[in-house]
């Protein structure tokens, strides 16, 4: 995940960005052959690199629980995380395979180079993620996430509602 399936990731989500600085707010967004290639290879990567999480085997290294000890622990442990693939493998397969159409979805985008299509696919790839980890990851953040999705849609919302505004 951390050395392949996240970097990969990160073509996508780096691909389209704004960002504001003190000088004025700048949209990123693909230009070049070589930016269209960087988001195919993320693409390619998540979309067959995702498969390798069908491969049994340990999440981390031995020894290694990440931050799943002590008294309020943020994350599963490896343990309780194969516990709940092994209880459901049909919804663990479901994760893998909503990332999976992620990826072709955004290689089909790279083939027309349509930069609108890539915000949209950024998002879907953003919530992809989220929907594995907040299950197998750090479910107690669930409530978080939610209410930080609320805020997020309400804030694209109001700044829909400010540009007509705006327009008029």
């Amino acid at each position: 995940m951390r050395d392949m399936l996240d970097p990969a990731a990160d073509n996508v989500f780096d691909a389209v960005k704004i960002v504001s600085t003190r000088q004025g707010t700048v949209e990123v967004t693909p230009k070049t052959e070589a930016d269209w290639e960087k988001i195919r290879i993320g693409a390619v990567t998540l979309a067959e690199g995702v498969y390798l999480l069908k491969i049994p085997r340990p999440f981390t290294p031995p020894g290694d629980q990440n931050n799943s000890s002590g008294p309020e622990p943020t994350e599963l442990s490896p343990a309780q995380i194969t516990a709940k693939l092994e209880a459901d493998p049909v919804l663990w397969n479901a994760k893998i395979e909503a990332l999976r159409n992620v990826g072709l979805e955004v290689l089909e985008i790279v083939n027309k180079k349509n930069v609108a299509e890539l915000w949209v696919a950024g998002d879907n790839l953003d919530r992809a993620c989220e929907a594995c980890h907040v299950e197998y990851w750090y479910p107690g953040d669930r409530a978080v996430l939610e209410k930080l999705d609320r805020h997020i849609e309400e804030r694209y919302e109001q700044s829909l509602r400010e540009k007509r505004r705006r327009d008029r």
